[in-house]
């Protein structure tokens, strides 16, 4: 259920406090561990309400199996496609590694210049949105229900 006062400022803030958050494929616990898919379910079930639908479990190289675009299919389901230059603090952007392959890690944008996500080896951290990940953004999404 969408809640009806939330705020891109909302979602930023919430993303933030996920900051340091160990990563742990699969998970989605802040201050426990979660991988990127799981700082967006976090900041979901805090900022929206409960989880639309629950992942599958998967492995660290799902996407290369089938050549699927599950994850973006999953966003299709339940956020707001916003054009991948147009989107503002608080949108979630996917990802692909390289040209050729399938979406398969997603960040909340902080501000248009930065990031928040989670990635294998590190905590959950805000970084700048450099050239070589906007190379790479495939798609870009709004939470359903967010006021400017």
């Amino acid at each position: 259920m969408t809640s009806p006062h939330t705020t891109r400022a909302a979602i930023v803030a919430e993303a933030r406090g996920w900051i340091g958050t160990p990563y742990r494929h699969q998970a989605s616990l802040k201050d426990v561990g979660c991988d990127c898919l799981g700082l967006v379910r976090g900041v979901w079930r805090n900022c929206i309400g409960d989880e639309p639908e629950m992942p599958p479990p998967y492995a660290p190289d799902w996407a290369e199996a089938k050549g699927d675009e599950t994850l973006a299919a999953a966003a299709l389901r339940h956020l707001v496609p916003v054009a991948r230059d147009g989107f503002g603090a608080g949108d979630v952007l996917l990802f692909r590694w390289r040209d050729g392959f399938v979406a398969k890690h997603v960040a909340i944008a902080s501000s248009a210049r930065t990031m928040i996500h989670a990635h294998d080896g590190a905590a959950v951290c805000e970084i700048a949105l450099a050239p070589w990940w906007r190379r790479r953004l495939a798609y870009a999404f709004r939470f359903p229900g967010v006021s400017d």
